[in-house]
């Protein structure tokens, strides 16, 4: 969900750059910054941004710089005073008897009134016309668009690291076999132990029954069958359509509450070992997650 976009535009004189940053957030927090001109394209803005990134914390920038500063300062020149000035110089250096300066220009454009500034029109100056807005909207698009490529490197990362972790738990699932059928035997083989050790007989059809019930208890093979299935769903998920964020980490609970109740149901230090591996897993997947869309 994390990306970065910018694009740049020229109308006129002015440079026009376009930002937009995203980070990971449930809803679409949008913060947009740009020239009090723009203001009221505030909303188009708003639903271009929505449309394009869906969620996640947005932080939009357009700025404008102006490129041609040569109006500043630039004058115009007023030939009736130069050609006065002109005169009255040579007519000075023919009565004081002096050189004429070699640079004229240099020496008349220094004199008052020899220059004036040029007034720059600056009226409407805080409206823009539907041409500056239209390139403006393209640099908007081509800024989302450099930003959902990013996205998109980042998801196909993404997908490689998820699937690696929803294999390290399939393999973790699958040496649970073991240790369970240990974990039956033993159990079976303490009850029976114990049983020697009463003095009086007792009923060896109940025993059996009780021995039943107290197995079924702590079988575990539904709740593997159910996080098999969860972590295939989850796989096939991340080839789908786009935008299955928010479901991925639905399946990720469930995931989770199944790995919860292997553990409940361990009662193997070997099996709970590996039920611990399984929850580290599961904890980076919940992590990478909130990057997805």
């Amino acid at each position: 969900m994390t990306g970065f976009g910018k694009a740049t535009a020229e109308y006129g004189n002015k440079k026009i750059i376009v930002t937009v940053r995203t980070l990971n957030s449930k809803q679409a927090d949008i913060q947009v910054r740009m020239p009090a001109a723009f203001k009221e394209k505030e909303f188009e803005i708003r639903n271009l941004l929505t449309s394009e990134l869906q969620r996640g914390k947005i932080d939009f920038t357009l700025s404008v710089e102006e490129q041609n500063t040569s109006a500043v300062g630039a004058v115009n020149l007023q030939p009736e005073q130069i050609k006065e000035y002109v005169h009255q110089i040579r007519c000075i250096s023919q009565e004081a008897d002096i050189p004429e300066p070699i640079n004229w220009f240099e020496v008349l454009l220094r004199l008052p009134g020899s220059t004036s500034p040029i007034q720059v029109n600056e009226e409407n100056t805080d409206e823009i016309c539907q041409e500056e807005w239209d390139i403006v909207k393209t640099a908007i698009i081509d800024s989302l668009k450099q930003l959902n490529e990013f996205r998109k490197q980042e998801g196909t990362m993404l997908q490689k690291v998820l699937s690696e972790k929803i294999e390290n738990i399939g393999s973790l699932l699958r040496e649970i076999d073991q240790p369970e059928g240990e974990r039956v035997a033993q159990i079976k083989a303490k009850l029976e132990e114990a049983l020697k050790q009463i003095s009086e007989g007792f009923d060896r059809n109940r025993l059996e029954q009780e021995m039943i019930y107290y197995v079924e208890k702590l079988d575990v093979n539904e709740e593997k069958t159910r996080l098999r299935n969860h972590l295939d769903y989850f796989l096939s998920t991340m080839d789908t359509l786009p935008g299955q964020g928010k479901k991925l980490g639905f399946i990720a609970q469930e995931i989770g509450r199944e790995i919860n109740t292997l553990g409940s149901k361990s009662n193997h230090a070997e099996m709970q070992q590996l039920v611990v591996r399984m929850k580290d897993e599961l904890e980076q997947i919940k992590e990478q997650v909130l990057n997805v869309l």
